[in-house]
């Protein structure tokens, strides 16, 4: 296996009775790097990543991590990551430093791994707190902050945000942010959320039963599938015949029965333009009009016939 991959897998498969959770994929990152699996409830990314972490073996293929095994060297292995599962329960008894002191203490780590992660987190005016007071965010970001103990070269964080309010949420991207820029951390996250994948991961795996669909930076993944920006748009009066006929090449439909129109762009910084001089050509005055962008979730849509958002069994 190449040596400049962090972790590389071939052919993994991980099956559950009649489930096929993981079906034959290959994985593979390089340092620095963020990594989304994005993916519905059931896609098979949670038992994906317990397998990279040495957490379950596969029923086929190999993973290795900077080269060894995780079948055979775990010891090295939970050296060099760091973990932060769904859901993870404290000590409802302790505080924050008391908690973070616990875990650092497992890993031999001095007095001054715990004042940098209390930092890292943000978590400096809670350190005094019990653990079952405080909120969903902050408890993420007690368990994001012990996590970091070791120092890891790979982070991996599944569904860290599930549940969170978008205030929260916006709170551990920024760490994460702050620790790819200032610390070189490798990421792998697993989320179901279409904004957290595109703003934090420049590589976004789309999962589902158990295999991967596509893999690429967001705009990779939207030129493969042929998906592009759209206008919506509808006028005072009626529309001229014309305005389809003379469309400076752009491709037009009007829905006669709405009202509406809409065009489809393939490069707005030139089409956006071409569509605003046909309006002004044609004496046409807006009564509304919308630019939507192409998702994820209409990736998904176009690939499965489904929602992203949609549960999965």
């Amino acid at each position: 296996m190449a040596d400049n991959y962090l972790i590389e897998a071939k052919g993994i498969c991980k099956h559950f009775k009649k489930v096929k959770a993981v079906d034959g994929v290959d994985f593979s990152m390089t340092k620095g790097e963020y990594v989304a699996l994005l993916g519905p409830n059931g896609a098979g990314k949670t038992t994906l990543v317990e397998m990279i972490e040495g957490i379950r073996s596969p029923d086929k293929g190999e993973i290795l991590v900077k080269g060894r095994s995780t079948r055979d060297d775990k010891q090295s292995l939970y050296r060099i990551l760091g973990i932060s599962f769904q859901e993870t329960r404290f000590l409802e008894k302790t505080t924050v430093e008391e908690t973070i002191r616990l875990f650092a203490s497992f890993y031999h780590q001095p007095g001054g791994k715990v004042e940098k992660v209390i930092s890292l987190t943000g978590l400096e005016e809670k350190r005094k707190s019990y653990t079952k007071n405080l909120s969903g965010g902050q408890r993420q970001r007690l368990a994001l902050a012990i996590s970091l103990l070791n120092d890891p070269e790979i982070l991996i964080l599944d569904e860290p945000t599930t549940g969170l309010d978008p205030a929260a949420r916006r709170e551990i991207w920024n760490i994460l942010l702050s620790l790819k820029e200032k610390h070189n951390t490798s990421l792998i996250l697993t989320t179901h959320y279409m904004e957290e994948a595109t703003q934090l991961c420049e590589r976004i795996i789309i999962m589902d039963h158990g295999k991967f669909l596509a893999e690429g930076t967001f705009d990779e993944l939207l030129q493969k599938m042929n998906l592009h920006d759209t206008a919506s748009f509808s006028f005072e009066g009626i529309v001229p015949d014309r305005l389809l006929s003379e469309s400076n090449g752009l491709k037009i439909d009007w829905d006669i029965d709405k009202g509406e129109g809409r065009c489809e762009m393939k490069n707005v910084a030139t089409d956006m333009p071409l569509l605003f001089s046909l309006f002004e050509k044609n004496n046409l005055r807006l009564t509304g009009f919308e630019h939507r962008r192409p998702t994820l979730d209409d990736l998904f849509l176009l690939m499965t016939g489904r929602r992203l958002t949609e549960e999965t069994e």
